[in-house]
């Protein structure tokens, strides 16, 4: 008879008090994987991050290694099992927007040269699905799989299209708060009357353009992706190096991004609308 599989927590709490436990154990192993996905693979890092003594950290690594969610290198720590990798390719299987949209993303990357992204909104968040690098050689730190803000990204701002004013301000305060509040290093914003007015005139003309307000240096052209109803699902964009992309060379791509986000709303079941 084959036997269950290992538990993430030994303890068999009653009632109640088993309900909680096993939810606790659940997040608890949820965030070693975060965890080691971020890098730290050590017992002793992930025992101070995670809050836990190393004796309930070691039978919880035990039977993530188990389970085949992480791998366990001697004398190297720990790393991601084969079983994440498994359901991370069938995570990406299951949102077909990245199938029907790849033979575009792919046709847009040898008109344009320059790298090209696909994603979705979450929260006030981009995430992206699906990154094609170009033929220059030039490496930028997003990635499949990586949240960006919305509110100074490419393909964040043509996720933005589809929201209200009130929304884009609302995500302009965020993260205006959240860089005074870290003091992180990024390029600064546009003064929000002028964010404001370079938005109006994005959504008249369907598509946007950011440069060098997520990533020193770097410039993107990005569009919407609409579905059957109308609404933006998802957005497409292309960016590269302020040298291989200038502002005149952004104004010429814009409307081919545009062509593109709309043969793939087209491939997704909308009708042809025009400009948003």
């Amino acid at each position: 008879m084959k036997s269950p599989s290992p538990r993430l927590n030994d303890a068999e709490p009653n009632d109640g008090a088993k309900g909680a436990s096993g939810a606790q154990t659940l997040v608890r192993g949820l965030t070693l994987l975060e965890l080691v996905a971020q890098g730290i693979g050590d017992v002793k890092g992930l025992s101070e991050r995670l809050g836990v003594p190393r004796s309930t950290l070691h039978r919880v690594l035990s039977n993530l290694v188990a389970e085949g969610y992480l791998h366990h290198v001697p004398y190297q720590g720990y790393t991601l099992g084969y079983k994440l990798i498994y359901l991370g390719t069938r995570a990406r299987e299951q949102r077909p927007l990245t199938q029907i949209a790849r033979p575009f993303l792919e046709a847009l990357v040898t008109a344009c040269g320059a790298t090209v992204h696909l994603g979705q909104m979450e929260g006030s968040h981009v995430l992206y699905l699906d990154k094609l690098s170009g033929d220059k050689g030039l490496e930028m730190r997003s990635r499949i799989g990586q949240r960006m803000p919305l509110i100074s990204t490419g393909v964040g701002k043509a996720l933005m299209l589809g929201l209200s004013e009130a929304r884009w301000r609302e995500l302009y305060d965020e993260a205006q708060a959240l860089k005074e509040r870290t003091g992180a290093e990024k390029p600064s914003l546009l003064p929000w009357p002028d964010y404001l007015d370079s938005m109006r005139a994005y959504r008249r003309q369907g598509w946007v353009m950011e440069c060098e307000e997520n990533e020193l240096g770097i410039h993107c052209v990005g569009a919407p992706v609409r579905d059957v109803n109308g609404e933006v699902v998802a957005a497409v964009s292309i960016a590269s190096v302020n040298f291989y992309m200038p502002r005149e060379r952004m104004l010429d791509l814009g409307p081919v991004v545009a062509e593109v986000a709309g043969k793939i709303s087209h491939a997704l079941g909308a009708a042809d609308q025009g400009n948003p």
